[in-house]
């Protein structure tokens, strides 16, 4: 059981305008909570004690919102990413390279996860590092492409790959257990030293670990989740978080 997750939540969500204009879009309600609220509310359910939030676009809004949560089962700290501007999601990994110490999660700012993906993810593999991965008919080029090799192991994962590699997609859900959260911990150090760090995506640390064979996948296929990342992924999530408030 993995007790410490993060939240990777400093981004406006520019693709959301106007909804994000005032509000950053971990704060987008759907169903009577907002979107940080139902993560949280999934993560403690399946044995999280502790979360990590790393915020930007109109932190004081999201600390606001955390300080007012008042749950025994769960421990909740905001961290400011003063780079989010400017550094893509790598920076908040990078700025919570320090609480990465023993096994954790790592879950975007943008995925509603139901309950059943926890509990899977939460089973354990015997992958250090587990990317939680879906199966559809086709990728369009906004998905985060994975191809998966024997046994589940992670070849590549990218936006870029090609409908021939790709065979599954990330949902921003990963787990780092043992010697995997060392390996992520020392990849991102190294990549956010090099001139092109600030612009790299999280996943493409991930990219570059799997070739050490340490990289593997735990399939949700027929589970409930939703990226909100459109405005057309509003009333998708929205049908699934009032199944789950109801």
């Amino acid at each position: 059981m993995i007790e410490h997750a993060i939240l990777l939540s400093a981004g406006q969500g520019s693709r959301l305008l106007p909804l994000t204009a005032e509000r950053p879009k971990c704060l987008i309600e759907f169903s009577g909570k907002t979107l940080i609220e139902w993560q949280i509310e999934m993560l403690a359910r399946c044995g999280v004690k502790r979360i990590d939030i790393v915020t930007g676009f109109m932190t004081d809004m999201v600390e606001e919102l955390v300080s007012k949560i008042s749950d025994p089962r769960v421990e909740i700290s905001c961290h400011f990413n003063p780079f989010f501007k400017v550094a893509d999601n790598l920076g908040s990994c990078w700025i919570m390279r320090e609480e990465m110490k023993g096994d954790f999660l790592i879950l975007n700012g943008d995925t509603l996860i139901s309950e059943d993906i926890v509990r899977k993810v939460q089973e354990g593999s015997d992958w250090p590092i587990a990317v939680t991965v879906d199966v559809k008919a086709a990728y369009d080029s906004d998905d985060m492409k994975v191809s998966r090799g024997e046994n589940g192991r992670l070849a590549r994962i990218g936006k870029t790959l090609t409908a021939e590699e790709s065979n599954s997609e990330s949902i921003g859900f990963l787990a780092f257990r043992g010697e995997g959260a060392e390996l992520f911990r020392e990849t991102v150090r190294r990549t956010m030293r090099t001139p092109d760090g600030v612009n790299h995506w999280y996943l493409k640390v991930i990219d570059m670990i799997a070739d050490t064979g340490k990289v593997g996948t735990t399939s949700i296929e027929g589970m409930e989740w939703a990226e909100v990342d459109f405005l057309n992924d509003i009333e998708v999530a929205t049908v699934l978080t009032d199944k789950w408030a109801s």
